[in-house]
């Protein structure tokens, strides 16, 4: 599998299996590889996967770190912050990077996100001395998620050859499904208009979280994040916002609207110098279990998901 080489840039490649056989030995070897090649790496895959690759690899050292997926990148824009660090702490190095954000019982939300995660990858590392590798089980997968990875990876292994992606829509491309509108809240969520005072926000939302039997810490951060992202809306905005809120089986969520238009695509999935603004979105995405945000010049839609059993 042609994945391993250093590059002076980034190389962001896909890899389709379809059992424990073809995920070990191609993971395994570009790890090892890397190593021996001096090349830091980590691992970051979810559940009993990880665990076996630990056993196969080495635990935690200096050059060889891992990460629980289904923790670490729970929400997926949290993924590229944990990369930055790894990155971060070896400077100047040619690293490796094992991630599968892709796991059985993600919801459809969830996987739009991880797409989205994908095709930023190719932004947020553009340049950077760094080899990524994410394995993709193709059994069971819905095949949009399978369509998506081609789209957002330069080059993929399936069926044991590897080449670039005829799919690949380039750098920060998302696939066209995964940066639709969001669908509209239930008529039967709590709403409310706010344009000087962020109180009746944090009021609202400590009603419904409470309502909804939200733990207490839970409660607080969705009660946060929900004030981040309406502060952002009075400071930047001239014609205030909406909030909607409302409940499912599984979920309390927050929807702030406004007319505000956020033009980075990495804004929340980076952490900004102390002495900047900017970092209302870091904060959300940190305390949030899902965010989506959809982002033009008609305005910006963010909804946060907050999990009703503390899954963690």
């Amino acid at each position: 599998m042609a994945t391993a080489a250093a590059s002076d840039g980034l190389n962001h490649h896909a890899l389709f299996y379809r059992d424990q056989r073809e995920y070990l030995a191609p993971v395994t070897s570009f790890v090892l590889d890397g190593l021996a090649s001096g090349q830091p790496a980590f691992i970051a895959v979810p559940g009993a996967i990880g665990q076996l690759l630990r056993g196969r690899l080495g635990a935690q050292s200096s050059q060889l770190a891992h990460a629980d997926m289904a923790e670490t990148g729970r929400n997926p824009a949290r993924i590229i912050p944990e990369l930055l660090t790894f990155l971060d702490r070896h400077d100047g190095q040619h690293c490796r990077v094992v991630t599968e954000p892709v796991w059985p019982g993600r919801s459809d939300a969830e996987l739009c996100e991880t797409a989205r995660h994908e095709a930023l990858i190719n932004v947020a590392f553009a340049g950077t001395p760094v080899s990524i590798l994410c394995p993709y089980h193709t059994d069971g997968q819905a095949g949009s998620v399978l369509e998506w990875a081609h789209c957002t990876h330069p080059s993929v292994t399936s069926d044991g050859v590897t080449g670039p992606s005829t799919s690949y829509a380039g750098a920060g491309s998302l696939p066209p499904e995964c940066d639709n509108p969001l669908p509209d809240p239930p008529p039967t969520a709590d709403t409310l208009s706010y344009s000087t005072d962020l109180w009746p926000i944090r009021r609202l939302v400590a009603s419904c979280a409470d309502r909804g039997g939200l733990s207490g810490d839970r409660s607080a951060n969705l009660v946060l994040a929900a004030s981040e992202i309406a502060a952002n809306t009075l400071r930047h905005t001239d014609g205030g916002g909406t909030l909607h809120v409302w409940q499912t089986r599984r979920e309390l969520l927050c929807q702030l609207q406004d007319g505000g238009w956020i033009t980075d695509p990495l804004a929340g999935r980076r952490r900004r110098p102390a002495i900047e603004r900017g970092h209302g979105l870091w904060l959300v995405n940190q305390v949030c279990d899902l965010v989506e945000l959809r982002t033009g010049q008609a305005g910006t839609t963010v909804r946060l998901h907050m999990n009703l059993a503390d899954i963690s």
